[in-house]
């Protein structure tokens, strides 16, 4: 078993924990060392979480050589090495023998990601989700719960796709838009925007100050 860490300590990252453990029942692959968080440097509480401890993000690299890192939604790696991130895949997850993933993504259970479907670093898919043949999603792409994605799609680098939204073939999403929930994209996308409703239209530019889009503005 290969040591692992969760960098988070959100609900996302709990949940991951639970992934860890979903994976192990089938094949006995990872040792969950814990939780990393920069603010347990600030003298705060160090409480356990799902029974695994909260470690130092800012000493974990030396107290724990050979760990590999599980990114959370949202949470900061900066300063961790890239080749030490790993992706966590549910084993409920159906993921083509022919698909690529990249480093640091999470795949919820019951989720589907087609042939030669391609997905970048950190990209964060919650449960339900559906990429089909051909995608292509670019790195820190975040796929909420019940997203249907037909085929050679393509989501540029940033992109945050709302919960149960739906996006034809063959389209292209801007780097860093947000699809709003529900909706149904029949046109490409242009890069820094947000749209919504059925057919999606777009509403205003991604605004950085704004918690709704700061994940797809970040990039």
């Amino acid at each position: 078993m290969k040591d692992v860490i969760i960098c988070g300590t959100g609900p996302h990252a709990r949940e991951m924990a639970e992934i860890v453990e979903q994976v192990n029942r089938v094949t006995s692959t990872w040792n969950l060392l814990g939780f990393a968080l920069p603010e347990a440097v600030a003298g705060r509480p160090v409480e356990a979480l799902n029974g695994y401890p909260v470690l130092n993000a800012q000493t974990v690299l030396q107290t724990h050589p050979d760990a590999r890192f599980a990114p959370a939604y949202g949470s900061d790696v900066s300063g961790l090495p890239p080749d030490r991130m790993v992706s966590l895949i549910a084993p409920t997850a159906f993921v083509s023998r022919t698909a690529r993933i990249g480093p640091g993504c999470v795949i919820y259970p019951n989720c589907f990601v087609g042939l030669h479907a391609v997905l970048g670093r950190r990209v964060f898919m919650l449960g339900g989700s559906v990429i089909n043949h051909d995608c292509r999603l670019a790195d820190h792409v975040t796929v909420c719960s019940g997203v249907t994605l037909a085929g050679f799609v393509h989501v540029e680098a940033g992109g945050y796709l709302g919960q149960a939204c739906t996006i034809r073939p063959n389209l292209r999403i801007g780097r860093g838009s947000l699809i709003g929930l529900g909706s149904v994209v029949v046109a490409d996308v242009a890069p820094n925007t947000v749209v919504a409703g059925n057919p999606a239209r777009k509403l205003r530019d991604t605004n950085p100050s704004d918690p709704s889009c700061q994940n797809a503005a970040r990039q």
